[in-house]
């Protein structure tokens, strides 16, 4: 995979694609962000899951004009809940640019959204329908128009949206540049990229069916605060002899190796910002076994060779299934078996099942592991070098001593004695990270105009959303809800 940086996007993006964690683009943004910046007509075919809003989003902010508050972009999405997320992360991609988006979708007040659209956003993303009555009340002008996006265009179809697709299209600059991303090409589809864009380039990215052989899978459901917690837990119950724990972004593997370090752990960090010197000296000790756990990056991970990697821990859940499999994969070679083991927020739960339908496998769920167990999992580590101890024999020397201290002591205190200096006191340093918001994909829903999926997440799994339940869709609902996304998420 290509990183962001060898694409060609502008530096006030990168900016935003790092704050978000982003140096590796998945294969749909890596063929369509090049096309895109150079101003062709794009047909991505491509499934929910693989970053299509970053596809289409990157290339359209980099030609807004943030001095000219008129309408720049339009998207149009299926549903209310896909507008929200996908018009979130625009927001986040053109943050350090100064773009304003407005989210528009059936079912808020007409007026506010008014209002909003007054304040001059640059992009709008929307739902077909609400789209077409502010362009018939000529509350939307569309003059200004150089990037139409239609994203989801068969769930759009299957929705009864196909006439006002082509209705919204017309009503827009005919030299404007077109994206059209669907999952599937029926001919109505097609019939819209032959008769209302201009000779687009056709990217094919389907989601590919990965296995994942010789790795048991687990999972562990977990509030962001409890993550650090749970996985220092699971480190003292499992022992790994070597382990890698993967984070989103560079910041979140400094706090975290730091953590483990502060808890007593072996740990040391790799990420994009190491000079070429500290990662090899890192790595060398990582292979030597002088560190234990090996705290990474996607990026920074890639291209390692380390056979005896007995643990992976996604301590933050990869954007896309194939970064999901890259990372086990580093467990579990040369015919060994390894444990993968992913830390799930509640709210992640769907992009853990769309892992699970694209990698063709289960991952089993384990229960918060405790201080208790953990304490227990380090005195089991110290009863096994016991045992192990006892059958190599060669005890002789020390059997005259052990004997005078039996005559002192009784059997159990001389042996929990021995527990409690072989087993790790583990320092319950606090430790608090930066808050990092949880992925969501989208769920399916039922089919028919005006139908709307229950909760909504973006087409991506790298969407940031920040809000819950009926908090997400009522920030869009009072006073300020009217106003762009710029106030929204700031």
């Amino acid at each position: 995979m290509a990183t962001f940086q060898s694409l060609g996007i502008s530096d006030v993006i990168m900016k935003a694609l790092d704050k978000m964690g982003f140096e590796e683009a998945t294969p749909i943004q890596e063929q369509t962000i090049p096309l895109g910046l150079a101003g062709k007509d794009v047909i991505g075919q491509a499934q929910t899951g693989t970053g299509k809003t970053a596809a289409f989003g990157i290339p359209m902010l980099d030609k807004i004009d943030k001095n000219q508050r008129k309408i720049q972009g339009l998207i149009v999405a299926p549903t209310r809940e896909l507008a929200i997320q996908v018009s979130e992360e625009i927001h986040r991609l053109g943050k350090f640019k100064g773009i304003r988006t407005l989210p528009i979708f059936g079912g808020q007040p007409m007026d506010r959204q008014i209002r909003g659209l007054k304040d001059g956003p640059h992009v709008v993303v929307a739902t077909p329908g609400r789209l077409l009555d502010h362009i018939r009340r000529k509350t939307i002008d569309t003059r200004f128009v150089h990037t139409a996006v239609l994203d989801e265009a068969d769930e759009m179809l299957n929705m009864g949206f196909i006439e006002d697709i082509r209705d919204i299209l017309k009503q827009i600059p005919e030299d404007r540049q077109t994206l059209l991303f669907s999952a599937t090409m029926p001919k109505e589809i097609r019939q819209i990229a032959q008769t209302l864009m201009r000779d687009p380039e056709e990217v094919k990215v389907r989601a590919k069916e990965m296995t994942v052989e010789n790795i048991e899978q687990h999972y562990i459901e977990a509030h962001e605060k409890q993550k650090f917690d749970a996985l220092t837990n699971l480190l003292d119950i499992q022992t790994p002899s070597l382990a890698i724990i993967f984070g989103r972004t560079k910041k979140r593997v400094d706090e975290v190796t730091e953590g483990l370090q502060a808890r007593g752990f072996k740990a040391e960090g790799i990420h994009g910002d190491l000079t070429q010197g500290k990662r090899m000296s890192v790595l060398s000790k990582f292979k030597s076994g002088r560190v234990e756990i090996l705290v990474a990056t996607d990026v920074a991970a890639r291209g390692l060779d380390i056979s005896n990697v007995t643990h992976v821990y996604n301590f933050d859940i990869p954007q896309d299934p194939e970064s999901y499999v890259h990372r086990i994969g580093r467990t579990g070679r040369a015919g060994k078996t390894g444990v993968a083991v992913s830390f799930i927020t509640p709210r992640e739960m769907s992009h853990l099942h769309l892992i699970e339908k694209t990698t063709n496998s289960k991952m089993h769920r384990m229960q918060l592991p405790s201080y208790d167990e953990a304490r227990r999992g380090q005195q089991q580590l110290a009863v096994n070098k016991l045992v192990r101890a006892i059958e190599k024999q060669g005890l002789d020397e020390y059997r005259e001593t052990a004997s005078e201290l039996l005559d002192e002591y009784d059997s159990v205190t001389l042996v929990a004695a021995a527990l409690k200096i072989m087993s790790k006191s583990r320092r319950q340093t606090p430790v608090t990270l930066s808050s990092v918001t949880p992925l969501s994909v989208k769920r399916g829903g039922g089919k028919g105009k005006g139908n709307y999926r229950g909760k909504g997440g973006s087409d991506k799994g790298h969407n940031f959303n920040r809000n819950k339940g009926k908090g997400r869709n009522r920030k869009f609902n009072n006073k300020r809800g009217s106003n762009n996304s710029n106030k929204q998420n700031s």
